[in-house]
């Protein structure tokens, strides 16, 4: 779903996007989308990082390592 919004561009900037796109609304969303993906992407890597440095669920994670195999022969 779009919805049709009005934003306030610099001369500078809206003579930019005009020399690199010939669709001013799809130039804009895809560099929001690119933004977006880049800051989720960051934010995922932070929380594996916080993950990898949080001793109490390092030990929860290695419990469960422990009984993973469990009875998978029987």
């Amino acid at each position: 779903m779009s919805k049709k919004v009005s934003i306030t561009l610099d001369d500078e900037v809206l003579d930019f996007v005009d020399r690199l796109a010939s669709n001013r609304s799809s130039f804009i969303n895809n560099l929001l989308w690119q933004e977006k993906r880049r800051i989720f992407l960051q934010e995922l890597e932070d929380a594996y990082k916080d993950q990898a440095n949080d001793p109490e669920f390092q030990a929860e994670i290695a419990v469960w390592d422990i009984v993973v195999g469990d009875g998978l022969n029987a």
